[in-house]
């Protein structure tokens, strides 16, 4: 029913919260708390002659979420299942989902791009050489979009990109277009 007291106890929970983190093998710098959302809590029940609402103050709800930014995922996966024990302290707490970065993204950009270049190339001199032509040169070079998707999912691929953090493995392509003057 009181702010102050309110906030009183969520700083003793985000404690509670920590210690088990850390308890679990988790850093202290790899524990974020975010910044507290808090609102009235009203209900609404019809006075004795049931032609007008009462408004009923219930109290303040606050809530606070808390992220963790770690390489060590088994770990990360192990807590997440784990993490309900804290309801024995009373603390109400809801594990989302874990998402999932691939965090060499930009080596891995310069690798696959030199990857579909050569492949864009061996394509153009299939086709030009079954002709009875040869490359004469790169006209022009354009970049499609990269994506990243889960294996064998069902993730659309779109003209920004896609970018799956819910799968642990990982997908990644992108295309290149070339253009060859030909002889």
């Amino acid at each position: 029913m009181d702010i102050k007291e309110s906030y009183s106890i969520m700083k003793k929970q985000n404690e509670t919260v920590k210690e088990y983190l850390i308890g679990k093998g988790i850093a202290e710098k790899d524990i974020v708390f975010n910044a507290i959302t808090n609102y009235e809590d009203y209900s609404y029940d019809w006075n004795e002659s049931a032609r007008q609402s009462v408004r009923k103050f219930n109290g303040y709800q606050l809530t606070q979420s808390v992220r963790i930014e770690s390489k060590e995922v088994e770990k990360i996966e192990k807590i997440s299942r784990e993490i309900s024990e804290l309801l024995d302290s009373n603390i109400q707490i809801n594990a989302n989902y874990i998402e999932y970065y691939y965090t060499k993204l930009a080596d891995l950009k310069i690798a696959m791009l030199e990857q579909a270049t050569l492949d864009a190339k061996k394509r153009a001199e299939t086709i030009t050489n079954n002709a009875g032509s040869r490359l004469a040169g790169l006209k022009t070079a354009n970049m499609g979009v990269f994506q990243i998707t889960a294996p064998n999912s069902s993730d659309d691929y779109s003209w920004g990109g896609t970018f799956n953090t819910s799968s642990k493995e990982k997908r990644a392509s992108i295309n290149m277009r070339l253009t060859y003057y030909v002889k």
